[in-house]
C-alpha cells in the first residue's frame, strides 16, 4: 500500500472509533393490549426529523409474505426483507410483551428522530404507526399509548 493510502485509512479509522464508542444500548418495550385476535406483526424502525426511514430495530412475526401490511414501514423502508438478518422474531399474542434491544448513537438523541411502530393481525385492521415516540431524553421511560393493539410502549437507555 502507498504512503498517502495508508495515511488515509488511518485517519478514517481515528475518525469512526469515537463514533462508534458513543452509541448507547436501547431497550423498546411494547405491551399488547388483550384485543381478542390473533398475534400481530409489528415493525419497529426509526426515522429522521423528516420522517424518512433510517433503520429498523425489530419486525415481529415470521412471515415476510404479511410485512406489506405493516404498510409505513414497508413504504419507508421499500420492503427490504433481505436486511432484516437478525432483527425478526415471532409475532406477539394479544396481552403480551415484545422488549427489543438496539444500539443507538448518542447523537441521534434530541435530534429530532423518531421510533415507530406498525402493527397488524390476521382478520383485522392494519395500524400504521401505531405508535411514535419522538427520541428524546424527555422520553425516556415515559409511556406512549398505541392506537389499536399497543397499551403502551416505552424506551430506556443504559
Amino acid at each position: 500500500m502507498s504512503k498517502p493510502l495508508l495515511t488515509i485509512l488511518a485517519t478514517a479509522c481515528a475518525l469512526a472509533l469515537p463514533a462508534l464508542a458513543h452509541s448507547r444500548p436501547l431497550t423498546l418495550t411494547a405491551q399488547l393490549k388483550n384485543y381478542g385476535g390473533n398475534g400481530a406483526y409489528l415493525a419497529a424502525y426509526l426515522t429522521d426529523a423528516k420522517g424518512a426511514y433510517v433503520r429498523t430495530l425489530w419486525v415481529a412475526g415470521g412471515k415476510a409474505k404479511y410485512y406489506k401490511h405493516l404498510s409505513d414501514w414497508s413504504r419507508l423502508s421499500g420492503g427490504d426483507a433481505k436486511r432484516l438478518d437478525g432483527v425478526t422474531g415471532a409475532s406477539v399474542g394479544a396481552g403480551r410483551t415484545l422488549k427489543v434491544a438496539a444500539e443507538l448513537s448518542e447523537a441521534l438523541l434530541d435530534a429530532g428522530y423518531e421510533i415507530r411502530i406498525d402493527a397488524a393481525a390476521e382478520d383485522m385492521r392494519d395500524s400504521p404507526s401505531e405508535v411514535r415516540i419522538p427520541l428524546s431524553t424527555a422520553n425516556v421511560g415515559k409511556p406512549q399509548a398505541g392506537k389499536q393493539y399497543i397499551q403502551s410502549a416505552t424506551f430506556q437507555l443504559q
